[in-house]
């Protein structure tokens, strides 16, 4: 997210379709049908369908504005820009970012070193959109400013530091994710909505009932196609969050070497790996836009072992050689079908 030249560490590509046309029977009332809105923020496309309150779109839209210009990496004006030009000094900013950098830090506490949030040193020398891969020797001197640690908050007076004068912030792995949790509780306490899918760029949030009472349906883009319309399945939920990391999307080549966005803030590197794209489906979306950077860096083994230990949530693993792993209550959780 917030990256016009590089999306870092898994920030989730739009390999999520929610299926908005399977809402209301055929013979269902008009009522029955979402209001539809969209806007452009995060540097994606983001679109909300919802149920029960016509103004709610549009409401959405001011929201996502509203963080976008808080989180965004390449905005000078932006809580994050500012923080990172800052060279170790104190920033006041926002109570969003705060709140957001606290649930960052939770988050890369637990990774054991898979995500992290200050792996901007790292990713603002790479230029996906220009195929721009940085030297062997830039990546070694930003790495050693990639730790978690320097994050240094003051709840009270809205400040934020880094300690490290050279660190640097990119949320891209988690500001969508959070985003989506605060629409979702926007919808909860200040609208008259009923029900609503959220796409953020194919961040999914769901948020209450369809009118019919039917699951939601959300279609998991196949990786491995390249025209990027194919559906490798379907997953059906009552509520949460779907978020995917894939390999498909800010690629580059050069002298035969393909390069994918998604970096390993271990190695500063794309990340190698034997996944494709995995989706991971949880109550929370700050949790599963983190967890499918986590789960996509620590490859599909341990992946499946880190969802499996973590309450409500699941994960689907496409391989790169087209096989799939399944954590064990994907099925339970998602009644998924391709």
């Amino acid at each position: 997210m917030l990256s016009r030249r590089s999306l870092i560490c898994g920030a989730a590509c739009s390999a999520l379709a929610p299926m908005l046309h399977g809402c209301a029977r055929p013979d269902a009332p008009a009522k029955a049908k979402p209001v539809t809105g969209s806007t452009f923020a995060f540097d994606t496309y983001c679109t909300f369908g919802v149920y029960g309150d016509d103004a709610a779109p549009a409401r959405l839209a001011d929201a996502c504005s509203h963080f976008d210009s808080l989180f965004d990496l390449y905005d000078e004006t932006s809580d994050i820009a500012r923080i990172n030009a800052a060279g170790g000094a104190p920033v006041r900013v926002h109570a969003d970012t705060v709140d957001l950098l606290l649930a960052a830090k939770a988050y890369c506490e637990r990774a054991d070193g898979l995500f992290d949030v200050t792996i901007g040193a790292v990713s603002t020398l790479w230029d996906f959109a220009e195929g721009v891969r940085p030297s062997p020797e830039a990546i070694a001197g930003a790495l050693p400013h990639v730790d978690w640690r320097c994050i240094e908050m003051d709840e009270e007076v809205l400040t934020v530091r880094l300690t490290d004068p050279q660190a640097k912030l990119d949320l891209g792995g988690i500001a969508k994710g959070y985003v989506a949790d605060r629409l979702c509780e926007m919808l909860r306490t200040q609208t008259n909505a009923t029900g609503a899918v959220l796409s953020l760029g194919g961040n999914i949030a769901l948020f209450g009932e369809k009118p019919n009472g039917e699951p939601w349906e959300t279609g998991i883009r196949d990786p491995n196609d390249p025209s990027g319309d194919g559906v490798w399945g379907t997953a059906r939920i009552r509520g949460g969050s779907l978020v995917t990391s894939g390999l498909y999307e800010r690629v580059f080549e050069r002298d035969g070497v393909t390069y994918w966005h998604i970096l390993d803030p271990r190695t500063g590197e794309p990340v190698q790996t034997d996944v494709a794209s995995v989706t991971v489906l949880s109550p929370s979306s700050t949790a599963a836009d983190a967890l499918s950077t986590t789960l996509f860096v620590a490859n599909s083994r341990r992946g499946v072992e880190i969802a499996d230990a973590l309450e409500g949530t699941a994960a689907y693993f496409i391989l790169r050689d087209g096989r799939t792993v399944e954590s064990a209550r994907w099925q339970e959780l998602a009644n998924f079908s391709s």
